[in-house]
């Protein structure tokens, strides 16, 4: 649903029926009882409002949900892999949460992750973009750690080996591996219908729409050679621009019936 949200009904601007929705979402094999309750969820959680004509609903993105979703959109479509200069810094974020509070280091983890900093070890979060640091204060504020955090910029050291420390920090096998799998799945595709592209290009964003959650974007020089999340980010920028015009057109043409 949010993936459709994003891809289609943001950038129209336009209110949707439930009946738009409904066979959209069906394209995707969800029934339609699952495709009402996805929605109701959807406007329970603030994103929408609706608006009744007898006996039909049509929904409009609510000003926090046009927000979310045209965030998300910027993180999504403005996503690239190994492609930042670097200029050699570190930031190095400090916080320790006590093993006993387990829901509050779980969060603290959850969002710096999502954040693109990682962990070599215990207390300690980095990230080769000094920049997130803005992030990393609201996060720390919105849990009511700031005052228990240190934070500083730094170039590595003579001890030790800088590879290690981001081998400890990130699995990158792990997301080489996804993004190996996205390559696998897209490269061929060729929809030819217009459903069918509908389709595929939702399937696109849907699958890329994780990625900037789990790849750091770390500098070309502390990834590993041959790193699969160049060519996959090629691949989804190609396939969403070749795709996008008769994806769209077709949305316009089902929300229109």
């Amino acid at each position: 649903m949010t993936t459709v949200l994003g891809e289609f009904v943001l950038p129209a601007g336009e209110p949707v029926w439930t009946s738009t929705l409904v066979d959209v979402l069906a394209l995707f094999d969800v029934e339609e009882k699952a495709a009402r309750q996805a929605l109701a969820r959807t406007a329970a959680e603030g994103w929408l409002t609706s608006d009744r004509f007898g006996r039909r609903v049509r929904w409009r993105l609510s000003p926090p949900g046009r927000r979310l979703l045209a965030e998300g959109a910027d993180r999504i479509y403005g996503f690239g892999s190994g492609d930042r200069a670097w200029d050699g810094r570190w930031l190095v974020l400090l916080v320790s949460v006590p093993e006993a509070m387990r829901d509050l280091r779980h969060k603290l983890r959850t969002r710096l992750s999502w954040a693109g900093f990682g962990s070599p070890t215990a207390g300690v979060w980095i990230t080769p973009h000094p920049d997130a640091e803005a992030d990393a204060k609201l996060i720390l504020d919105e849990l009511d750690l700031s005052s228990q955090a240190m934070s500083f910029l730094a170039n590595y050291g003579a001890l030790g080996q800088e590879r290690d420390m981001v081998a400890s920090a990130w699995n990158l096998t792990e997301v080489a591996t996804k993004y190996d799998t996205f390559i696998r799945d897209f490269t061929s595709l060729d929809p030819t219908s217009p459903n069918e592209i509908l389709r595929a290009q939702t399937m696109l964003v849907h699958e890329w729409r994780r990625f900037p959650f789990l790849d750091p974007q770390l500098p070309a020089e502390l990834l590993p050679a041959k790193w699969s999340g160049t060519t996959a980010t090629a691949l989804f920028n190609a396939k969403h621009h070749h795709w996008r015009a008769q994806a769209r057109d077709r949305w316009t043409e089902l929300a229109t019936e």
